[in-house]
């Protein structure tokens, strides 16, 4: 077993692999290269929604990549059929099923985790792995808070794993092909960002307070949150509109484009100051519960001047822009402005109506590996984690991380009603002891985000 993790860990192949291009290896050609020793064994935690998704792609790279998903891991026992019949169906093996994350870091056969968990879980299940020596794919954002986030960079670098973000525009090559377009000057200097979410979402409901089904295990649940009653409306995926366990479409659908966002503008820094606005419009607070805002303007000033914007629209709506942005991204340059859409993209110059540059028109690519969402940004954790080398993952932990800090900070900003001013080399506020508390939470034992990972 030491042997072949070691060969992972090493391996000259993934690094010529990552040379060769290895996303695009047939089963045949990648088997003929690799063998059972570089065989990568996963595991899955948080199995629902996004979560199936990773149980879906993961399963089916069985062969292409030479993975085994071997544990699939929820605390609601009630997924567990389904997901095991897609990896039955995919792979032709039944995995093993856990509720508790904590077994299968025990399990020194995983070489690497990946989440799905909610956002309150990211940071301390992230922590809990990279302490067993396990490599780990986790789900945007990359934190609940900024302070936890950085805890999961620490404890990457301590115990020298992998920690890929789940930001799949890094690994688009049209996204990519925008982003090198910007920095070499195709608009001249960009000057704006503005980030798109609009998503219009009907009112959840409400219900009492009551008790937890049989299924599931509500205390691992709520996990580092502090204890509150269970309530139907407030757990599987209604817990991003809870303060305690989420941040609004901001911080759900939004990561994405805030990362998309910062890259374009080539900002690996913090911004200075912060600002943002809304609230809950058009449902009844009689009838829905909802915390976070359904609709939340957000504007970020870095220390030369640059700006970034970001909107929240998650009522009725127009789209923006020439290619009906909805989930998306625009950036204004001095020469310029360029749109992006997915896996599509187009820069007009200055006041010209048609684009000069950007992707091939037509329908978006579908296949496993270039679809947006899809397998190319697993591939490449499956990568670098075989090269050894951090440098390898198109969105490394530090990387997503300082996307995920912006809608931190925006909730925080919303949430105080008012602007704020942080000091990003100390990673707090300025004169704002109100505005610091907020950068972190209050952890029920035992799951505590250590100080020292």
């Amino acid at each position: 077993m030491t042997k072949r993790r070691d060969f992972i860990r090493k391996s000259a192949l993934g690094t010529a692999a990552i040379a060769i291009g290895g996303v695009g290896f047939s089963s045949k050609s990648y088997n003929s290269i690799q063998g059972a020793n570089d065989r990568i064994v996963l595991a899955v935690c948080g199995i629902r929604g996004q979560g199936g998704g990773h149980v879906n792609t993961w399963s089916r790279m069985k062969d292409t990549q030479n993975v085994r998903l071997k544990t699939i891991c929820d605390v609601d026992e009630q997924f567990f059929e389904q997901r095991a019949k897609t990896v039955m169906t995919n792979t032709g093996e039944t995995p093993k099923t856990e509720w508790d994350m904590r077994k299968v870091f025990e399990d020194k056969e995983i070489d690497a985790v990946s989440f799905g968990t909610p956002n309150h879980w990211h940071a301390l299940g992230t922590i809990w792995a990279c302490q067993a020596g396990k490599h780990v794919y986790v789900e945007k954002p990359a934190s609940y808070a900024v302070w936890e986030g950085r805890k999961m960079v620490e404890a990457a670098r301590k115990y020298n794993v992998r920690v890929q973000v789940g930001f799949q525009n890094r690994s688009i090559p049209e996204v990519m092909e925008a982003m090198k377009f910007m920095h070499d000057g195709g608009i001249g200097k960009v000057y704006l960002a503005r980030g798109l979410c609009y998503k219009p979402r009907d009112s959840f409901g409400i219900a009492p307070d009551g008790t937890p089904p049989a299924s599931l295990h509500y205390d691992m649940w709520l996990g580092p949150a502090l204890w509150r009653p269970y309530n139907e409306k407030r757990v599987h995926y209604n817990w991003h509109w809870f303060w305690a366990t989420g941040g609004g479409d901001t911080a759900n659908q939004g990561p994405h484009q805030f990362d998309v966002a910062r890259w374009g503008l080539n900002k690996n820094e913090h911004p200075v100051r912060i600002y943002s606005i809304g609230g809950v419009y058009g449902i009844d607070p009689k009838e829905c519960e909802q915390e976070t805002p359904n609709t939340q303007a957000s504007v970020f000033t870095y220390a030369d001047g640059t700006v970034l914007e970001f909107e929240t629209r998650g009522r009725y709506t127009n789209a923006e822009s020439s290619m009906n942005i909805q989930i998306g991204n625009m950036f204004l340059g001095t020469d310029g402005y360029v749109e992006v859409n997915g896996g599509q993209w187009k820069a007009f110059r200055k006041r010209e109506r048609e684009p000069f540059a950007g992707s091939s028109v037509g329908e978006r690519p579908t296949d496993l590996m270039r679809a947006p969402g899809g397998g190319s940004h697993y591939v490449n954790f499956l990568d670098a984690i075989r090269a050894g080398n951090d440098q390898t993952l198109t969105c490394d932990i530090l990387e997503g991380y300082m996307s995920s800090c912006l809608p931190n900070l925006a909730n925080i900003s919303y949430r105080l009603g008012r602007e704020l001013t942080f000091d990003g080399v100390k990673e707090k506020f300025v004169k704002d002891k109100a505005a610091d508390k907020m950068l972190t939470r209050e952890y029920r034992k035992p799951y505590v985000v250590p100080e020292v990972v």
